[in-house]
């Protein structure tokens, strides 16, 4: 499948100095969330939840255009794209002045402006050993000098008034990136919430609780939280003025989004009220009765919503009943991969040797992804081929690495390696040990459904299977500190581009994005050398290797792509969704 290449150019005029309040405070949009976040500090998290939060609270160098697909760079708090020297090492940009950050009790009454020294203290915050970031990976060996500072802090706490080469304020608003060694991708990173500002004396001031207190420059701030439960944001009075001007009106969405948002100020909602529904027909009842303004339709409810054509997944139109409401529909396919990570430190089933690497293989299998496809996703979602999903750079439509469906080819594998069945009608390990896969998952509905097609997968190739339910906060934390056996993941894109679904095996990413714990030298190697390459064909020749190592090594059964299927009540204006924003409330208006 190839990128998508209609383009509708779409620009925001932004002007900085005043600071004019734009939203309507009696302007409420209510959305949800289907996990529960779990905190706003851009350093510490990163689960898509809190993520979605964070692009609203603060602020990353770069941002993308709303409309532009496939998705476009430009810039968000610097008067320009980086400047970037001949050798590809040195990186300047410029910070606009009259930038502030929302109001805080850390700032002693008075206005804080953003600084080019509060991008250098955040991203050292990012490698800050004490911080324990999940996204280290994005500044990790890649600015001269950072490694050696966090060498130096020996586990403790970075030493953030050590100047090093690799990242300095030249001047108030001038910020200098020196590279260890040229980085293409670096531009994405830029745009990531993760890299946002953040002011040190905030940071100071919470100390511990961090994640409670978010304090950036973005168009709303944290009004109220209640954990896992409900979040409210109100708009943030220093937002900086920022007039929509979609110039490009070639597409009909194009089209309609200018001339719903044209001419008016970011953001006009003055609150967004967020409820964690994690079960589906309570989210959708919600939305039928008006109590949700936005909502993803559930699988449960996409045959009541949508008319299907069940020979073609991209063949879908809303119900006359809702179109008749008013009703908007948004739909695409997500840039994502959804996937079983295998533990590969896990003492049953990791490893590189030719028996685990058969069992996992067995295992992938014996999973049937074309039934789930058609029993819990409703047809709305295709199979997942390869690392990198359709619309990213670096894609290979012709590339086919998963397993196929083959039960009984599973189980002569395992014959073959020595998993015999023993009296039970169960198999036990080559050694005779007793082979059961710890599976975590989640407490759900949807979770449990799930749950009986592994069921009936492992039963399949005979072999035991203990599902282990937590939160999902508490699969995160067991998946990052490697002490489960399989889970289930996705990964949405953070950026469109390939690197960010090959470094999600990179052997150095293990505790933070690398969820399978994978450390293969070869893959590691051919990883490396891409990080060297700008997007091209000498680059998507090393993702195809990468691919076929991943295949034959075998850290992840591979998942489904999905279909979003968004809804939006009558008075919602300017809805649309993003390829890489995971969420729209600073682009949109309410109009009852």
């Amino acid at each position: 499948m190839s990128m998508k290449r209609h383009v509708a150019v779409a620009l925001l005029a932004i002007g900085v100095g005043s600071t004019l309040h734009a939203a309507d405070m009696n302007k409420v949009l209510h959305d949800s969330f289907i996990a529960p976040e779990t905190g706003f500090d851009p350093a510490k998290v990163s689960d898509v939840y809190s993520s979605s939060v964070n692009e609203n609270l603060f602020d990353p160098l770069l941002t993308y255009d709303y409309l532009a697909r496939p998705a476009k760079l430009i810039p968000n708090t610097v008067t320009a794209m980086p400047d970037i020297s001949a050798d590809g090492k040195t990186v300047t940009m410029r910070i606009k002045p009259g930038i502030y950050f929302a109001p805080d009790p850390a700032f002693k009454g008075k206005k804080r402006e953003l600084t080019a020294a509060d991008y250098v203290y955040s991203f050292k915050r990012v490698a800050d050993p004490l911080v324990g970031s999940p996204s280290s990976y994005l500044v990790r060996g890649k600015f001269v000098g950072l490694d050696e500072l966090v060498a130096k802090a020996k586990g403790g706490r970075l030493d953030y008034d050590t100047p090093i080469e690799g990242l300095k304020a030249l001047d108030r608003y001038t910020l200098q990136m020196k590279l260890v060694e040229p980085t293409p991708g670096l531009k994405y990173m830029l745009a990531m919430p993760h890299l946002s500002a953040v002011a040190r004396e905030v940071i100071e001031a919470y100390g511990t609780n961090t994640n409670a207190h978010p304090v950036g420059t973005g168009p709303y701030m944290l009004a109220q939280w209640k954990p896992g439960t409900h979040i409210s944001l109100v708009a943030n009075p220093n937002f900086r003025k920022v007039v929509f001007n979609y110039t490009d009106n070639t597409t009909p969405v194009a089209h309609r989004v200018a001339s719903e948002m044209n001419g008016k100020l970011m953001p006009q909602i003055g609150r967004i009220e967020i409820s964690v529904i994690q079960e589906e027909q309570p989210r959708w009842l919600a939305f039928r009765s008006g109590q949700l303004d936005l909502v993803t339709v559930p699988q449960p409810a996409v045959r009541r919503a949508l008319i299907l054509d069940p020979k073609n997944p991209w063949r879908v139109a809303l119900k006359p009943e809702l179109k008749n409401k008013g009703v908007q529909f948004s739909r695409y396919l997500e840039s994502e991969v959804t996937f079983y990570p295998f533990n590969m430190k896990h003492p049953v089933i990791g490893g590189l040797s030719k028996e685990r690497i058969a069992l996992r293989r067995a295992i992938a299998m014996s999973f049937n992804t074309r039934e789930t496809i058609s029993d819990i996703r409703r047809n709305q979602a295709v199979q997942v081929q390869s690392l990198i999903p359709a619309n990213v750079a670096g894609h290979n439509p012709g590339m086919r690495v998963r397993h196929p469906y083959d039960p009984a080819l599973a189980n002569a594998l395992l014959d073959r390696v020595g998993y015999r069945i023993g009296a039970d009608g169960y198999r036990t390990q080559p050694d005779g040990k007793p082979l059961v896969i710890d599976f975590v998952t989640g407490p759900t509905a949807i979770d449990k459904q799930w749950n009986e097609y592994w069921q009936k997968a492992f039963d399949l190739i005979k072999i035991r299977v203990n599902f282990r339910v937590m939160q999902w906060n508490e699969q995160q934390k067991v998946i990052r500190e490697c002490s489960y056996g399989m889970a289930g993941g996705a990964w949405l894109a953070d950026y469109p581009d390939g690197d960010n679904f090959v470094m999600l095996l990179y052997g150095k990413n293990v505790g933070d994005s690398n969820y399978a714990c994978y450390q293969s030298p070869r893959y590691d190697k051919l990883y490396e050398a891409s990080q060297r390459l700008p997007d091209g064909p000498e680059r998507d020749k090393l993702f195809d290797q990468m691919d076929l190592v991943a295949s034959g090594e075998t850290p992840w059964v591979y998942g489904d792509t999905r279909f979003k299927n968004y809804l939006s009540q009558r008075w919602v204006r300017g809805f649309v969704p993003h390829p890489v924003f995971n969420v729209a409330w600073r682009f949109i208006d309410i109009q009852k």
